[in-house]
């Protein structure tokens, strides 16, 4: 076994890209795509249909971005289709399913253009808008038949040059929409105030991405994978400078579900705020195509947080806004270890939002409490297939708790 906790995972675009299209190449991915892409509903250049409503922007060639609607050729509530925080019950297949049913149409603008062009503006309004809208898609060719996948953003289909764009019918949020008129509201405090107000999460990295939130002449588009760890990352955040001023658990806790052949362990000890996510990826994994031996990765913070960009990615910001959001529910501060035991099941990249709401439903399950942490690492020892010295070899919060203990002993 091979153990890996600093290979940084955003230093190797090149090895992930290698490692996407062997994936799109293997009979699992053909397995999926041939059996869900409905190529008769969509080899097509006019679409029909109702946006979930979901849209896309791009980062390649920043800052000339790629930006456009998602559309199915589906008429009636698609709410599902783009709304991460449904998927957290749904199988790898059915979560395929609904995204290969989307057709983006891809239109080229500068980031600083929103709101200068009918696309532009039409973007904005699907960026407000408060459920499913009706929507006509002209194409300058029939789209591509495939399926385009990212570590952070969930996948999305078929593609197509737009060549014309028509919405109707839109019934605004009206957050969001008061969001958008207050042109001094600064995007983070708007990021904010809009999950304050009980907008998911989901509706507001799309607002930062169509550049509706922020001051007079700062708003522009923020790629798709830039706004969704963005607004991870801001909201917990806020939450954490309330966490910080609570009384801290009383008892060495663990939370464990199991989802997309992924096992979930949180592991909640007394103490000062730390924080830290460590995954193990096995071997035919999305992370780990090529090498026979299991991978594991891990990125971490103290009390004073980080100052740089977690080694592990999107999926760090995105489980600990997570545990933030459950700590303030009960009122306490504790120091977190997230244990991912990622098993060849899962077989292709859906985006961190998998991550978020993987963690938010293992901390809605019955907690179990330890007299100790070595009770708690011995009961990890036991449920996962990972051996307990491999985790701590690999953690350095937990080598920091129990180097703690031996002291006070």
């Amino acid at each position: 076994m091979h153990a890996n906790s600093t290979q940084n995972r955003s230093e190797t675009s090149a090895v992930r890209s290698k490692s996407i299209y062997q994936y799109m190449k293997s009979p699992q991915f053909l397995k999926y795509y041939y059996k869900f892409k409905t190529v008769s509903m969509l080899d097509k250049e006019e679409i029909e249909g109702s946006s979930p409503p979901d849209l896309f922007v791009g980062r390649y060639g920043y800052p000339h971005v790629y930006i456009g609607p998602l559309v199915p050729p589906q008429l009636g509530d698609t709410t599902v289709l783009g709304t991460p925080e449904m998927w957290a019950d749904k199988s790898i297949e059915e979560i395929v399913k609904y995204r290969s049913l989307l057709v983006r149409g891809i239109y080229e603008t500068n980031v600083n253009n929103v709101d200068k062009g009918k696309v532009e503006e039409i973007m904005t309004e699907l960026a407000i808008a408060d459920k499913y809208t009706y929507a006509e898609v002209e194409l300058k060719k029939k789209p591509d038949m495939g399926l385009r996948f990212d570590d952070n953003s969930q996948p999305f289909g078929p593609s197509a040059p737009l060549k014309n764009l028509k919405i109707e019918d839109v019934s605004p949020n009206r957050d969001v929409e008061k969001a958008y008129f207050d042109t001094d509201l600064h995007a983070k405090d708007a990021i904010v105030e809009l999950y304050n107000k009980k907008v998911i999460v989901s509706k507001i990295q799309k607002a930062l991405s169509a550049g509706v939130l922020g001051t007079h002449g700062k708003r522009k588009f923020v790629p798709t994978r830039w706004s969704i760890t963005a607004v991870d990352d801001t909201i917990s955040k806020a939450n954490l400078e309330k966490v910080m001023t609570y009384n801290t658990i009383d008892a060495t806790t663990i939370y464990e579900s199991i989802a997309l052949d992924t096992r979930w362990i949180v592991l909640m000890m007394p103490g000062e705020w730390s924080y830290e996510l460590i995954e193990a990826w096995y071997p035919n994994t999305t992370w780990n195509r090529d090498n026979p031996n299991i991978q594991i990765y891990s990125s971490h913070e103290f009390s004073k947080g980080r100052k740089t960009y977690a080694e592990i990615g999107g999926c760090y910001y995105a489980a600990r806004l997570a545990v933030s959001e459950h700590l303030n529910r009960i009122g306490k501060i504790a120091s977190v270890v997230i244990l991912r035991e990622t098993h060849p099941g899962y077989i292709m990249p859906v985006g961190v939002w998998n991550v978020r709401e993987h963690v938010r439903e293992t901390l809605k399950t019955q907690p179990i409490k330890f007299d100790s942490i070595y009770d708690a690492l011995r009961y990890v020892d036991n449920k996962m297939d990972i051996s307990i010295s491999t985790w701590i070899r690999n953690s350095t919060i937990l080598r920091h708790h129990m180097l703690q203990k031996r002291l006070i002993v």
